[in-house]
């Protein structure tokens, strides 16, 4: 019997697995309704997965593993990828869970517990306070928001309405990551104020920009939520997962796999708050040379190529982003430290005065020494669903192993690099102009290097750098407590972003 052992299995079966589809309107939910309450460890936690197409696949494996637990909803925008789930869980789990389309629905079911969510990021904080504000436990994918006030108004929720949210930023249960922060905050590498993360991740253009037809089955209004309608209304020709790479919908793979890297840099280095300052600089590059052709516009609208500066005073994280070819790398040090000098690199490298702490993989971690001698190795992962299922039981968020604040800090680091990179997007610049603009930008001496291996990397992945110039972003001064560019409306503006009506996404002190 796969997913679940007897004991589980005869336990679901007998359960009340799932309740009739609310057939009234599609009303938003603002006030909060009394969840089903679980009296003790040993009984029934009913779940909704909310978004079941990618990430939602393994959201639906973890609870179909876990003892006590039944999946009693699904929901989903598109009816077929819908229905395929159902039948899926049904035949794994011995009960049908009932197959919802809007959210809205789905949260005025009192019995539900707890919902997951993997949807796009642009549905992420609206699903998630609306699920608290009915009463439910959430658990909420990276980024948990699309933009930092979204992530404010999650921490309110939470806090308000008392509710278990735990972010999927997976690597916060990992044991070898956690081994490794214990060593080095022993002083394995001794003193340790910067890390530099990396999504060294191939990826091809999404297609040209155009005018391509929504999959039958697909309700595009409410796919699109919070994010305003466009015009044509899908510009891209794969409407699943590409989302990634349109800022309406997306952040970019520096808000897409970035959240796992920039929350391990910002938990090893012990940094509780948001950066002082950011810059950016890149660009969505080297497609036209694939494609060998002048007018092609490649349909995504985020960077493909970006390295953004974090300055925390005393402390500081570099994050690079690169989706060109990644095979054959030349950068000597990184080679060395990752082992290996091609495929992905997508890791962290805390750099000690006496060595370094790289997170190779989510469950391996190294520590080596000045001469890049591996000197100690971490293995390991953990049970992040379990741990959320555990609080949910317990009803204390203090175990939570990645609390919605942890989650939010991390995303912002995402968000205030696209903002600084998307103010500076038509800010086309030479190498020259770039390095004297990193002049006085902290990097602890770092942002020559940085800037040579990015430059080295794009041409060998033949970009023109005279012809297609990088883009270089401002320098922001950022207020940590107001969460605001006191030098920059227009960079405070990106804070937050439009909504439709009828998907509005509340402030912090709304919710």
């Amino acid at each position: 019997m796969s997913h679940t052992n007897r004991r589980s299995f005869v336990r679901k079966s007998l359960a009340v697995t799932s309740a009739a589809l609310v057939t009234g309107g599609s009303r938003m939910v603002h006030s909060q309704q009394p969840a089903a309450q679980i009296a003790s460890p040993n009984d029934q936690l009913n779940v909704a997965v909310v978004g079941v197409n990618g990430r939602g696949g393994s959201h639906i494996d973890a609870m179909l593993d876990a003892d006590g637990v039944t999946i009693t909803h699904i929901c989903d925008i598109d009816e077929g990828v819908g229905q395929r789930r159902v039948d899926q869980i049904a035949q794994k789990q011995g009960s049908k869970p009932t197959l919802v389309k809007d959210i809205r629905q789905l949260l005025e079911d009192k019995s539900l517990n707890a919902v997951t969510v993997a949807t796009p990021n642009h549905w992420h904080a609206l699903a998630g306070i609306l699920a608290m504000q009915a009463g439910k436990d959430a658990y909420v994918e990276k980024p948990v928001c699309h933009n930092i006030a979204e992530g404010t108004a999650m921490i309110a929720a939470a806090r308000k309405y008392n509710r278990m949210c735990q972010v999927g930023t997976q690597c916060r249960s990992s044991q070898a990551i956690i081994d490794a922060f214990e060593f080095m905050n022993k002083g394995g590498i001794g003193d340790v104020k910067f890390a530099r993360g990396l999504c060294y991740k191939r990826r091809k253009s999404i297609g040209a920009l155009g005018d391509y037809t929504i999959p039958s089955g697909v309700d595009f209004n409410l796919w699109s939520g919070p994010a305003q309608m466009t015009e044509p209304k899908l510009t891209r020709s794969s409407f699943h997962y590409d989302w990634h790479w349109q800022r309406l919908y997306g952040n970019g793979d520096l808000g897409n796999q970035g959240p796992h890297q920039t929350d391990i840099a910002r938990w090893g280095l012990g940094v509780d708050g948001h950066p002082v300052s950011v810059i950016s600089y890149g660009g969505r590059l080297g497609y036209q040379a694939e494609r060998n052709d002048e007018k092609y516009i490649d349909a995504g609208d985020t960077a493909n190529t970006e390295v953004s500066i974090y300055d925390y005073g005393d402390k500081c994280i570099v994050f690079e982003t690169r989706g060109l070819s990644v095979d054959d790398s030349a950068d000597e040090e990184l080679n060395r430290l990752f082992g290996s000098t091609r495929g992905n690199k997508i890791g962290v490298v805390f750099y000690g005065t006496n060595g370094y702490v790289v997170q190779r993989e989510y469950t391996h971690c190294v520590a080596m020494d000045k001469e890049f001698n591996i000197i100690q190795e971490f293995r390991g992962g953990g049970d992040h669903f379990g741990n959320f299922i555990e609080a949910c039981r317990r009803r204390d968020s203090g175990i939570l192993r990645a609390d919605v604040r942890e989650g939010h800090l991390s995303a912002a680091i995402s968000h205030l690099g696209n903002i600084s990179y998307y103010l500076g997007e038509n800010n086309k610049a030479s190498v020259d102009d770039i390095r004297s603009a990193l002049k006085n930008v902290k990097s602890l001496d770092d942002n020559n290097a940085t800037l040579d291996r990015t430059v080295a990397h794009l041409k060998q992945s033949g970009v023109d750098l005279e012809k297609y110039p990088m883009s270089l972003g401002p320098h922001l001064k950022f207020d940590p407590q107001k969460e605001v560019f006191p030098d920059s409306a227009e960079a405070t503006a990106l804070v937050s972003r439009e909504y439709r009506s009828e998907f509005r996404c509340p402030k912090a002190s709304e919710v």
